[in-house]
C-alpha cells in the first residue's frame, strides 16, 4: 500500500484571541452557531496516543488549526505537519469559522498524500487497525449503503440538509441504476450485513435519495477532491466563502458520495466503529465500556450534551475510559 496520511482538524474555543476574532463577525440568520461545536473535551492527546499505538504505519499527521496549538503538543515530531488555515485556504475566505470551508479544501494542503483519512477532533482509534481498514488497492474503504434522508427535529435539519444538497450534485452527474448495475458487488457486499436491507428498500427509486451516514474517520483520495472542484468550482467556492456554517451548504460527504457513484471505493463493514451521541450519563457509560473493552476499532464521541453540569460528568466518564487503554504520553506530547 502506498503512503497514507491522517488529517485532523482542531479548534481551541477557549482561545481569547480566537473569540475576539469570531465576535467581529455577525452570522447570517441561516448560520449554525451551536456552541456545542466549540466545547473543549480536553482529550485530544488520546487521538495521538491512539495513532501511535494502533496505527504506527501512518506516514504523516496534518494538524489543521486556525493558529492555536495545544500546549502539550510536540510540534517537532517528524510525523507532524502543522497546517494553519492561511497555509491552504485562499485568503479571500479567511478568517473562517465554518467547518465546511475548512474540510472541503483539504486537498490544497501542501504535501498531502493521494490517500488520506480525515478525522474530526472527536474521533479516536481504540484498537489496532491495519492500513487495509482505510484503503485497499489504492481505493478508499467505505460503506455505500442506500438510506433515505429524514428529519425529526430542527437540529437534524441543520445537520442533514447538507447531504440533500450533496445528492443534488451526485444525481446531476450519475444515474443511480447504471451505477449499481455496473458494479453490483460493491453495492451488495456481504460486508454490509443487515444494512443491505436498507439498500434493497431503496431500489424502486430511480435516483440517489440518500446514504447511511457513518460518522467515522473518512477515507479519501485527494484526486476525488480535485475532480469535484474542477467540475463545481463556483458552487464549492460559494460554500467556502460563508464565514459561518450554513444549513444550505454542501459538506465534505459530497466527496464520499462521489467515490460511491464513481465506483472508486472498496466495501467495508460499517460496524468497525460506532458513533456515540452523548446526551445522557447512560450513553456516556456505554461509550466508556466499549472503549475499555475495545469493542470497536474506532469511535466518535459526539457532543450532544446540553447541560453544563452533565457535560463535565460526561467528559470525566469518557476521558477516564480513554486513559485506561491509552495511559502515558505518546511521542507527540512534550
Amino acid at each position: 500500500m502506498s503512503d497514507i496520511d491522517f488529517v485532523l482538524t482542531y479548534l481551541d474555543a477557549n482561545d481569547v484571541e480566537w473569540q475576539k476574532e469570531k465576535n467581529k463577525y455577525s452570522p447570517d440568520k441561516f448560520a449554525d452557531v451551536n456552541p456545542n461545536r466549540y466545547r473543549d473535551w480536553d482529550n485530544l492527546q488520546y487521538f495521538f496516543r491512539g495513532v501511535e499505538k494502533y496505527a504506527p504505519w501512518v506516514r504523516k499527521i496534518h494538524f489543521v488549526t486556525c493558529g492555536h496549538l495545544p500546549k502539550w503538543l510536540n510540534t517537532e515530531h517528524p510525523k507532524l505537519h502543522i497546517v494553519r488555515h492561511e497555509d491552504y485556504i485562499p485568503k479571500e475566505w479567511l478568517p473562517t469559522f465554518s467547518s465546511r470551508c475548512i474540510d472541503m479544501n483539504l486537498h490544497r494542503i501542501d504535501g498531502l498524500s493521494e490517500h488520506f483519512v480525515y478525522f474530526n477532533d472527536d474521533m479516536f482509534l481504540t484498537a489496532p487497525v491495519k492500513e487495509e481498514v482505510f484503503f485497499q488497492n489504492g481505493l478508499p474503504c467505505d460503506s455505500a449503503i442506500l438510506s433515505p434522508q429524514s428529519f425529526t427535529s430542527e437540529e437534524q435539519i441543520q445537520l442533514f440538509l447538507a447531504p440533500v444538497m450533496n445528492l443534488s450534485l451526485i444525481n446531476k452527474y450519475f444515474n443511480r441504476s447504471k451505477v449499481m448495475r455496473s458494479d453490483p458487488a460493491k453495492w451488495f457486499s456481504p460486508k454490509y450485513r443487515g444494512e443491505l436491507f436498507r439498500t434493497l428498500t431503496m431500489l424502486p427509486y430511480p435516483r440517489f435519495r440518500g446514504f447511511l451516514p457513518i460518522h467515522l474517520p473518512y477515507s479519501y483520495n485527494r484526486s476525488t477532491y480535485e475532480k469535484v472542484w474542477e467540475l463545481e468550482k463556483d458552487r464549492l467556492s460559494e460554500v467556502s466563502s460563508h464565514r459561518f456554517r450554513e444549513v444550505t451548504d454542501y459538506n465534505h460527504w459530497l466527496f464520499s458520495y462521489w467515490q460511491y457513484a464513481s465506483g472508486e471505493f472498496s466495501p467495508r463493514n460499517p460496524h468497525l466503529g460506532h458513533v456515540y451521541q452523548l446526551r445522557t450519563r447512560t450513553e456516556a457509560e456505554k461509550a466508556g465500556q466499549s472503549i475499555t473493552g475495545q469493542k470497536y476499532k474506532m469511535i466518535c464521541l459526539n457532543d450532544a450534551v446540553c447541560d453544563s453540569e452533565e457535560f463535565e460528568e460526561t467528559v470525566s466518564i469518557v476521558n477516564s475510559a480513554l486513559e485506561t487503554i491509552l495511559p502515558g504520553k505518546s511521542s507527540f506530547e512534550k
